[in-house]
């Protein structure tokens, strides 16, 4: 059976919301998922899953949140070659380019650490409420699924 990690990083809920919103998913076309708030977990906990998820918001000008730095700078020295992986987050789009600035970044990390792109990364404004957000959601899953 196929296995995923999704590590989120939530202030007000939102991302939260969307890693569960991912997790139902992935469950629901039998990938056998695990979810961990990122202070839980180390970068290297990826290497025991198929598929590693991030999902995070982007905090005040495109900063990451301070408390998934540490899974961050990690992530990118942390060997996870023949691994699939994507990336996920909420924001503002009143920051115009810095937009899910971090959802970038994690997407560079992951890039050096030898996995594989699974999917298009997904950029929600606010809280995945939407059915807009639901049909993002929808097609990451199917993107990550047969990655």
């Amino acid at each position: 059976m196929t296995t995923a990690s999704i590590v989120y990083a939530s202030m007000t809920g939102n991302t939260e919301q969307l890693a569960e919103m991912l997790r139902e998913q992935l469950e629901a076309v039998g990938i056998e998922t695990n979810l961990d708030e990122c202070t839980e977990v180390s970068a290297e906990d990826f290497s025991n899953y198929d598929i590693a998820i991030v999902a995070t918001y982007t905090y005040g000008e495109g900063e990451l949140p301070d408390e998934i730095v540490d899974l961050y700078e990690d992530l990118k020295s942390t060997d996870l070659a023949g691994k699939i992986y994507g990336v996920a987050g909420s924001g503002d789009r009143s920051y115009a380019d810095l937009f899910c600035a971090a959802v970038t970044q994690f997407e560079d990390a992951f890039e050096q650490s030898g996995a594989k792109k699974g999917a298009n990364s997904v950029k929600i404004e606010f809280a995945p409420d939407t059915d807009e957000a639901e049909e993002f959601l929808a097609e990451f899953v199917r993107e990550i699924a047969s990655a």
